[in-house]
């Protein structure tokens, strides 16, 4: 005979961790209830995640980037605000933001984590880094004298310089365009900007071919997308003037204006800046707008046209190239413009323009590599500072891509870069004589990392005169 099942409530769930009902027990350790033979320990100043970063600091101590950055900056500290020298505040700001750090919000924790104290070196090294407020003083107080804005907007140029001396080129290609960052609440300097549709800061910034970012200025959110070239654009001229090389210049329609074509032209540039369309170029090309007779095909059907062109505020006539493309299921075709001295066939000058385009990559990769539109002062002129920080940092990620990664990896971005690289974990076991960084080999094995190291100490190597 079937008894009937006898249902015993249960009872009430109990933790099974001991102390904390979190899972933090009295010595500190965290054990997950999924698992209870794993154990979850914070060691602060014995573990590190960001291991990669000796890698980009053994590149500037190849060029001396930072120590003479650092050398060149007025330092009017006093007393015990000068614990710390220019050089080791001016690496944390970098390196920091090389992280993805974007302020100094993040200081109080990098300020004894080992790898930042190591790159930092000096007194970082033994003790601490330099805490939140003492890196609030050097960006927002010391760096924001006139002084000392213009030496960091000095400094990309010439850290530029410094390794081109250990790499030279034949030809420099500069590219100019604009960008947005966004601003929120009452900023100094943020306006509403009708093509971007918010309110923001308006940045110019000036690249050359291999992706180093030349020069950057920050301004005002209303500004046109030209506005204030010369303070851009004539500095890195200068500097290029005397070298025997080859030089060009590439810009958008924005920068289409007579007071350019002259000054590239004086300092013997040649030039393919896009050029905005208006009726008398449009007559100018009359017989490539009517549509190609018979079925069209898969691929756009393109065609290229040259000519004579003076507007009525140039100086004289400037060559025209006109690229007109009929593409499938459109009615009308699609044209552009590009004015230009250059002596090369229409269809080379549109393909010499057209790698501009590589600028507006680079300014993606620097707001998403290292959040470089995190321009979130109050004041004006401290955001400029943060703007030129950013820049240093973007350009210390750049040479390290372009000159010392092997092959292999070589199409990395910055932020894979950031993510494997920078971002590596490592145990720091410290001894009498020797600090040892136990690094993980997840992302970037133990060869991959010695071949870095490796290509970095050939650039040390003296440059032999050629000929």
């Amino acid at each position: 005979m079937l008894r009937p099942h006898k249902y015993r409530s249960k009872p009430p769930l109990r933790s099974k961790m001991r102390g904390d009902p979190l899972g933090e027990s009295k010595n500190g350790v965290l054990r997950p209830d999924f698992d209870r033979s794993l154990r979850l320990e914070s060691h602060g100043s014995r573990i590190t995640s960001d291991a990669g970063l000796i890698a980009y600091r053994e590149l500037d101590e190849v060029f001396g980037l930072t120590e003479s950055a650092g050398e060149n900056l007025l330092d009017w500290r006093t007393g015990s605000n000068t614990q710390h020298t220019m050089t080791a505040m001016l690496r944390q700001s970098v390196f920091g933001r090389l992280a993805g750090y974007e302020d100094t919000n993040d200081a109080e924790r990098l300020s004894v984590d080992p790898a930042m104290r190591t790159v930092v070196g000096g007194r970082a090294k033994k003790r601490n880094a330099a805490s939140i407020s003492q890196m609030s003083r050097f960006e927002v107080d010391v760096l924001t004298s006139r002084k000392n804005i213009g030496s960091l907007m000095n400094m990309p140029g010439v850290w530029i310089d410094r390794v081109r001396k250990r790499k030279p080129v034949k030809e420099i290609i500069l590219d100019l365009d604009s960008s947005v960052s966004e601003t929120y609440g009452n900023q100094e300097g943020s306006a509403f900007n009708g093509h971007f549709g918010c309110n923001c800061y308006h940045p110019l910034f000036c690249f050359n071919q291999y992706g180093d970012l030349e020069r950057t200025l920050l301004r005002e959110g209303n500004v046109h997308s030209a506005d204030d070239w010369r303070s851009v654009l004539e500095p890195v001229v200068a500097r290029y003037r005397e070298e025997e090389m080859r030089r060009y210049f590439r810009g958008d329609a924005a920068f289409a204006t007579p007071d350019l074509y002259h000054f590239l032209e004086e300092e013997k540039y040649l030039f393919a800046i896009r050029l905005p369309a208006n009726r008398r170029l449009q007559d100018q090309i009359r017989h490539l707008l009517t549509r190609p007779v018979g079925r069209p095909p898969r691929k756009p059907i393109v065609r290229h046209h040259s000519f004579k062109y003076k507007a009525k505020s140039w100086r004289k006539e400037i060559r025209v190239v006109a690229k007109v493309e009929w593409h499938r299921g459109e009615l009308f075709p699609r044209v552009g413009f590009i004015v230009t001295n250059l002596r090369r066939s229409a269809e080379s000058v549109v393909r010499f323009y057209n790698g501009r385009g590589l600028a507006e990559q680079w300014i993606k990769e620097g707001k998403n590599a290292l959040k470089w539109t995190r321009l979130s002062c109050h004041d004006f002129a401290d955001n400029q500072v943060r703007l030129q920080l950013f820049t240093l940092a973007y350009n210390l990620g750049n040479f390290l891509r372009r000159l010392a990664l092997p092959v292999s990896v070589s199409h990395w971005s910055l932020t894979t870069l950031r993510e494997k690289l920078i971002k590596i974990g490592a145990k720091v076991v410290s001894r009498s004589r020797y600090i040892t960084f136990q690094m993980a080999e997840v992302a970037v094995p133990r060869r991959l990392y010695a071949a870095i190291l490796k290509r970095i100490r050939r650039l040390s190597e003296p440059v032999l005169a050629s000929g």
